[in-house]
């Protein structure tokens, strides 16, 4: 039986090839793309492409290559960058499920306590010589949290947010789970578990359901002085009317990680609003899963993914076609 071509098409360092190297050493041939002399013949060749920003890896022409290629393996937990409708129908798409969840739930919970307990504004106070001992903060403990997305990282989230006290509400798309949470519905059940939640994460797929899921209406939902934190992707939420909301409801709070208009995606950052003018907003540059060993864990896990595929078992995070395909 001919040995299986995995073809690695990103640049990797040298920790997450090591990775690569040890978990496919005797199951498969690896080619790395970036060094290859022949692109063409490379990509015609395997039968597994290991890739993490594949429209920055491959020319559109490139994708017609792939028709021996039976498994396409992101490094990224999200599929929106990858663009379906040149990719063959027989390629599987896979995404790096709960890979970065870990710390991306530790972030959730970061920029949750830090708008909660108003830590920049205390801090402002104290440097402009204001001691206000007795200024009231939030506590997590008996409040409500709305997990908007029950993947890996909505799972992590929801861990960390009970071990802190408050009731779990959650959105998945079966309306089904095994995680020990309040409740456990579908976006059908979006207006009462927003109306309720103290604190809302996002932590779904993008997706052409999800695209736009928080708007006006859906933010007119919920409580005046809610925090809206934002890990997943800028585009489930309504850029201009969650500045609206933000300007003029200023006890309302958010925590964005993830941005309309990053340099992964779109080679550049920017803001159609100006958020970080407002008091009640606290930023990140989508660095929420980026901890040390943070890619090397991800290609680890990446490769765990392969090696199943290889053995002819199931793999997780398959992608649906049909809810990228424009």
């Amino acid at each position: 039986m001919q040995e299986p071509v995995v073809l690695v098409s990103f640049k990797a360092d040298e920790s997450m090839k090591e990775s690569i190297e040890q978990g496919l050493a005797g199951r498969a041939r690896l080619v790395w793309l970036d060094a290859v002399q022949d692109r063409a013949d490379a990509i015609r060749q395997a039968d597994v492409i290991v890739s993490w920003n594949t429209p920055r890896e491959f020319v559109e022409e490139e994708y017609a290559l792939m028709q021996h290629a039976r498994l396409l393996q992101l490094l990224s937990a999200g599929a929106d960058h990858v663009p379906f409708q040149l990719l063959p129908e027989t390629l599987t798409v896979a995404g790096n499920v709960g890979a970065y969840a870990g710390p991306m739930a530790e972030h959730v919970l970061a920029m949750t306590l830090a708008l909660a307990k108003n830590l920049r504004e205390e801090h402002l106070k104290l440097a402009a010589g204001t001691f206000d001992q007795y200024g009231m903060n939030k506590a997590l403990r008996g409040s409500t949290a709305a997990i908007l997305g029950l993947g890996g990282i909505g799972k992590a989230t929801a861990a960390l947010m009970r071990a802190f006290g408050a009731h779990v509400l959650a959105i998945n798309t079966s309306g089904r789970t095994d995680e020990p949470v309040d409740f456990i519905g579908t976006t059908c059940d979006l207006q009462q578990v927003l109306s309720r939640a103290d604190v809302v994460v996002i932590s779904m797929p993008l997706t052409n359901a999800t695209r736009g899921l928080i708007g006006a209406e859906q933010l007119s939902w919920m409580k005046p002085d809610a925090i809206l934190v934002n890990v997943a992707r800028g585009e489930i939420i309504d850029e201009h009317a969650l500045y609206e909301h933000l300007r003029t409801h200023p006890q309302f709070k958010a925590g964005i990680d993830a941005w309309w208009v990053e340099p992964f995606r779109h080679g550049r950052f920017e803001m159609r609003e100006p958020f970080l003018a407002l008091p009640n907003v606290l930023g990140s540059p989508h660095n929420s899963g980026m901890v040390p060993q943070a890619l090397q864990d991800a290609t680890r896990e990446a490769v765990e993914n392969v090696q199943k595929f290889l053995a002819g078992q199931p793999i997780k995070g398959v992608f649906r076609r049909e809810d990228y395909l424009p």
